[in-house]
């Protein structure tokens, strides 16, 4: 396993020794652009987050956790923000104290964010103060099923421990992390939730992408299929769409303030 760990990594990706450091996410953002596979991959998930959020005038969209992202390249009118100092996005601060107004943000969007934050009841908490009534919280973050728990418990750097709370340890902001804490939260402590929150509503929950990310290698490891073969894997995870509950790799969740 180590032997296969080893020849999967980038020998870009062994320089990074601290994710913290922005230059990380700056080279995550490389790696992206580098990598038409994996490029087309976000392009697919900011298109979910896209239809979820209606089109409206004057509308106050933010994407947290932007990092090394793209996603005004699809939702043009987004506000892009990040807890590190980021040339590329438009604010920096934390999920944990954001500066918007009571009522004055129609949606946040999150690509894998949720798990990397320490408390994830003061984020529901602040998020909520934000929202306008009827506004949403979309975030795509990853699943807990047979085959993903396989992949991120040996090919991954996070943790994806399921029997812990939703708190994490302080230690970074990218170098701490659950990916299980989405479905600690929305899943096993669903009716803690409900009962602590009862004015987000969980609108829906899909498990999705059992192959795209894991075949492009991600943001770490080398692309393991040609990138003109992404119609066709695309195709596949299409016919496989009955087993996501066992194959499924993300999930995307949509919360709505009522």
């Amino acid at each position: 396993m180590k032997l296969i760990k080893r020849w999967l990594k980038l020998p870009a990706a062994m320089d990074i020794k601290d994710l913290d450091d922005p230059a990380a996410t700056l080279f995550h953002a490389r790696m992206v652009q580098c990598k038409p596979f994996l490029k087309r991959l976000y392009i697919d998930f900011y298109r979910q987050l896209q239809k979820a959020v209606p089109d409206s005038e004057n509308r106050v969209v933010v994407e947290l956790g932007s990092g090394g992202g793209f996603i005004k390249e699809v939702i043009a009118d987004v506000v892009t923000s990040d807890i590190l100092e980021l040339p590329n996005v438009d604010k920096t601060f934390s999920a944990l104290d954001m500066p918007f107004e009571e009522g004055g943000v129609d949606a946040f969007l999150m690509v894998d964010v949720l798990h990397h934050i320490v408390d994830s009841r003061v984020f529901f908490a602040e998020a909520l103060r934000c929202l306008k009534v009827g506004g949403k919280i979309v975030m795509i973050e990853p699943a807990n099923t047979l085959w993903s728990r396989f992949i991120y418990r040996n090919f991954h750097h996070e943790l994806f421990d399921t029997q812990t709370d939703w708190q994490l340890e302080e230690i970074g902001p990218l170098s701490h992390g659950n990916g299980a804490i989405p479905w600690i939260i929305f899943s096993r402590d669903r009716m803690l939730f409900e009962s602590e929150f009862p004015s987000l509503k969980i609108i829906s929950m899909h498990t999705h992408t059992p192959l795209r990310y894991l075949l492009s290698g991600g943001l770490k490891l080398r692309q393991l299929v040609p990138s003109f073969t992404y119609p066709a894997v695309k195709a596949i995870e299409f016919i496989l769409t009955p087993a996501n509950s066992l194959l499924g790799m993300f999930q995307t969740i949509e919360l709505q303030k009522f």
